[in-house]
């Protein structure tokens, strides 16, 4: 491997076989290739360590730190294990590890169920002796707030709660629904049915919210007694509620908001005889990878960028810790699967 400051345009294009001005398009963000080869890019040039000279330049004016004589610890707090956690935390570790420092997993355990018992926990695994915090979805909403008052710099990885005094990174699930929306509508579907849950988290909630406003943008309206917005429970009750509203919206389209429910509605869909895309369009919001329907249309959601943005974020944060906190959403783009068929046009 050619050492960091060898690397030109070229060796990377060579390395690639693409051409340089492929290479040059991609790192700064132009159109004219596919998200596949743009990821291909630029994770060739973080493995390259190839730099514009904007990306320098941006990293000195931002004020990120570089490698230091004594390389910071960094934890990452999770209340579960999946793939979803898995690709926050490579891109943890890979941000934190180009710059010097490195990130350890807390796993919150299930025997934590009051206040008390929290700061037992945060004694024993030491976490107020880390340099930072890292803060992902799905913790419960009063472990983040004790959490956020510990005396530590931290970073939320989540859509942050009000007047929280906090840094956040997220992946922009808004940009994502409104992106579905408007791929449909460009198809021909008027009439999409919303599966998944729009409560629980803060994420739920921006989910049906950006969909509400989307619909409206194309002339529709969306009440969640329309969709199907509750939890899910059983198998049965789910479904029969999920075939009384396909009937009742006559929905052309599915949006999928939430990846947990694209097994039960694929499962039903199939138990059915329906087909996608000829019986019914289908767009997920899919975090990880498509395994269920891998040729699945979908916005490109970046987890692993948002870790690695939120290593800088709080790298940042240490080094400016009377600056004002901000709020960085990644808007990724879109995946244009086989799954969203085009309806014939309506005959006046």
């Amino acid at each position: 491997m050619k050492r960091r400051k060898t690397i030109t345009l070229q060796d990377l294009a060579e390395e690639l076989q693409l051409s340089s001005h492929t290479v040059s398009k991609a790192l700064r963000g132009l159109p004219g290739m596919s998200e596949a080869t743009r990821r291909e890019v630029f994770e060739a040039a973080r493995r390259l360590g190839y730099q514009t000279k904007e990306q320098e330049v941006s990293a000195w004016f931002e004020k990120v730190p570089r490698l230091l004589t004594n390389g910071k610890r960094f934890a990452l707090l999770l209340a579960e294990d999946s793939p979803f956690f898995r690709l926050q935390l490579s891109g943890l570790h890979e941000r934190l590890t180009e710059l010097g420092h490195s990130v350890a997993v807390s796993f919150l355990p299930p025997s934590v169920t009051d206040h008390r018992a929290l700061m037992q926990w945060v004694d024993h695994a030491q976490l107020t002796y880390y340099d930072g915090l890292f803060l992902p979805p799905a913790i419960p909403d009063w472990i983040e707030k004790a959490l956020l008052e510990l005396p530590l710099p931290k970073v939320l990885i989540n859509f942050p709660p009000p007047l929280a005094k906090i840094d956040s990174v997220i992946w922009d699930v808004d940009h994502a629904v409104r992106q579905a929306v408007d791929a449909f509508a460009s198809h021909g579907h008027r009439r999409i049915l919303y599966v998944g849950e729009i409560e629980k988290h803060r994420g739920f909630q921006v989910r049906w919210t950006a969909f509400q406003q989307a619909m409206r943008a194309i002339g529709m309206t969306a009440e969640p007694s329309g969709h199907m917005t509750a939890p899910y429970v059983s198998r049965e009750p789910w479904e029969s509620e999920l075939s009384e509203k396909l009937r009742d919206s006559r929905a052309t389209a599915i949006l999928c908001g939430i990846e947990m429910y694209m097994h039960p509605l694929l499962f039903y869909l199939q138990a059915q005889g329906k087909r996608v895309p000829s019986d019914y369009s289908l767009i997920s919001l899919e975090t990880t990878s498509a395994t269920l329907l891998p040729d699945v249309t979908r916005p490109a959601l970046l987890l692993r960028e948002s870790g690695r943005r939120a290593a800088e974020r709080l790298l940042w944060r240490i080094a400016n810790p009377n600056e004002p906190y901000e709020h960085i959403r990644l808007a990724g783009g879109f995946i244009a699967g086989g799954t969203v068929a085009k309806l014939p046009p309506v005959e006046d």
